[in-house]
């Protein structure tokens, strides 16, 4: 089973193809069950193999509380592909601890580097250069698909001693200090469409007065922004001038069926 969060789609496009390598037809959005608000059991007799963004060089915190707060029978082998701008840092080690937290058998962390989309703080690629970057990211997707069917643990590089830092103390600081909806704005060029609330994992955005309001409990997925179909979000003045990055398969996320839920 391929269980995917993803903001603006790149983990959705690893999470998708990566299923059809290995012949898994259970492709289940985290996003959905997040939205819904519930906890969640989830069986599967195949491996599970969690696709996820680098969030601050490890696993999004959004998605180690739905692990937690989720029952998993059946397949207890668990492994970690994080889709990235550049490197996951030590994020291995503390998928590994979650394992252990939670009682499942982990079986290794690689990072797949995709498109950067955190334009809040990085800039980010224009069209051409996104269809290279995931040009590039197939045939490492491949060869993971190849390592989970032959049952092989992933490796992800060694870490650095900046990639120690980053994952380490710079996470949580990182968290407190940047990661927050107080910067997202919206211009008169809002329509109303509601698709930032429709998209929002979290469900952190409310449409008062046909604009947006953020609530206050934000991952910084960036799909309200990336996603917005006139470019009427910002945030600060970060974003101005960056490709607005957004490539989610929205009935993929939110429909029911085997692919999707």
């Amino acid at each position: 089973m391929v269980l995917y969060f993803s903001g603006t789609g790149n983990s959705q496009f690893a999470a998708v193809r990566l299923a059809g390598l290995i012949g898994d037809g259970e492709v289940v959005s985290i996003n959905r069950y997040m939205k819904e608000g519930k906890q969640a059991t989830i069986r599967s007799e195949r491996p599970l193999v969690f696709v996820a963004p680098t969030y601050c060089w490890r696993l999004p915190k959004v998605v180690e509380r739905w692990i937690m707060d989720t029952q998993f029978e059946g397949a207890q082998d668990a492994y970690f592909i994080l889709t990235c701008g550049g490197n996951c840092g030590n994020a291995a080690h503390y998928a590994k601890k979650l394992c252990v937290k939670k009682g499942l058998r982990f079986c290794g962390l690689a990072p797949v580097v995709m498109p950067e989309n955190y334009l809040a703080l990085f800039p980010t690629p224009d069209a051409a250069e996104c269809q290279t970057v995931m040009a590039r990211a197939l045939p490492e997707i491949a060869a993971l698909a190849g390592q989970i069917q032959a049952g092989k643990q992933l490796a992800a590089p060694p870490p650095s001693l900046a990639g120690r830092l980053e994952s380490g103390p710079a996470n949580p600081l990182f968290y407190a200090f940047f990661v927050h909806d107080k910067g997202f704005t919206v211009s008169n060029r809002c329509v109303s469409c509601g698709k930032c609330a429709y998209r929002c994992p979290l469900g952190n955005i409310k449409i008062t007065d046909g604009k947006p309001v953020w609530q206050g409990n934000c991952t910084h997925c960036m799909a309200c922004i990336g996603g917005c179909p006139t470019g009427a979000i910002a945030y600060k003045t970060k974003s101005q001038g960056r490709n607005q990055y957004y490539i989610m398969d929205d009935p993929l996320c939110w429909e029911d069926g085997k692919q999707g839920r």
